[in-house]
Parts: structure tokens; sequence; C-alpha cells
């Protein structure tokens, strides 16, 4: 089982394609860390990817009345609000956009995986207390590469993957 975490798409419905395009499917919940912009981005995603797709939101998630309406369509999205806390593969997961919260939250310990987004960096480290930090860096691309992260919920392995362009 895996689990794949992104983030701050920027309405970049190009390198989004190209993503999902490369996204391992088969036995995957997907994680998104915030920054979609505008509900169309959340569409494509949602109609790209089948499995569960998790959402926090992002301080350029504007539109909260539209994309909540766009997500309702699909059955797959549940969007969590600021912070998103549920199970997978019998993986405690938490996640938030900003990177001070996400790590106060991987600090107390009572998850195994904490995600979060908002400054674009790709970052991974297992904190003293067992628990995984992750940032996917960004799918927008605007430092110049598009990543997301693929975690490995049985070994708790996790492998950043760069979005070839185009």
């Amino acid at each position: 089982m895996k689990l794949i975490v992104c983030s701050d798409i920027h309405d970049n419905i190009w390198a989004l394609q190209r993503a999902l395009d490369s996204l391992p499917q088969e036995e995957a919940a997907l994680l998104f860390c915030g920054d979609f912009c505008a509900p169309f981005t959340l569409v494509q995603l949602a109609e790209g990817f089948a499995g569960p797709i998790h959402v926090v939101w992002g301080n350029n998630d504007g539109d909260k009345f539209l994309l909540t309406q766009q997500a309702s369509r699909f059955a797959h999205v549940t969007l969590h609000g600021e912070i998103a806390e549920f199970e997978w593969a019998g993986r405690r997961i938490l996640a938030n956009h900003y990177p001070q919260i996400a790590r106060r939250l991987a600090e107390s310990a009572s998850s195994d995986i904490v995600c979060y987004g908002h400054d674009h960096i790709a970052h991974e480290v297992l904190l003293q207390n067992g628990v995984l930090l992750l940032n996917p860096g960004e799918i927008m691309g605007r430092f110049g590469r598009s990543t997301y992260h693929v975690v490995d919920l049985f070994s708790m392995r996790g492998q950043l993957v760069e979005i070839p362009a185009n």
C-alpha cells in the first residue's frame, strides 16, 4: 500500500497532467497538502486519480465554496479542512498546509506520518519519536522541479519523484 503526497499545484494543469500520467494508482491513496487555486484543478486531480483522495486547504484555495461543490461530485474525494487526520493501510496520517503546524503535529507522536506543503521545498525526515515528517515539494514547478512523494506504508520508506518536463 502506498501514500502519494503532493502539494502546491497553483493551477499548473500541464504539470498536474504529467504527474497524473506517472502516479502509481494501484493500492494507493493520495494526500493533497493544499493550493489547488482554482476548482478546475481539483476536478482534474479527481478525474485523473481513481483511489481515495484526501485534501487540506492551502492559503491560495480562495473559492472554498466552489472547491467544495466540485469535490462533492466525486465520492473518492474527502475535504478535511485545515487539518487532515485519517488512516490508510494501518498508518495514522496527519496533514496541514503549513510547515510550522505540521512540525508541531509530528512532535506530538500521535501519528505515523505528517505531511505539509506551502514552502514548495521537498523535505523528508524521520523524527526521534518515529514520526515521518515530509513535504512533497511542488507540482507547480515554480522553483524548477515538479515533484511528489510516494511512501510505501509497509516499510515507511519514501521516494521523491521528479515529474519529467515536457
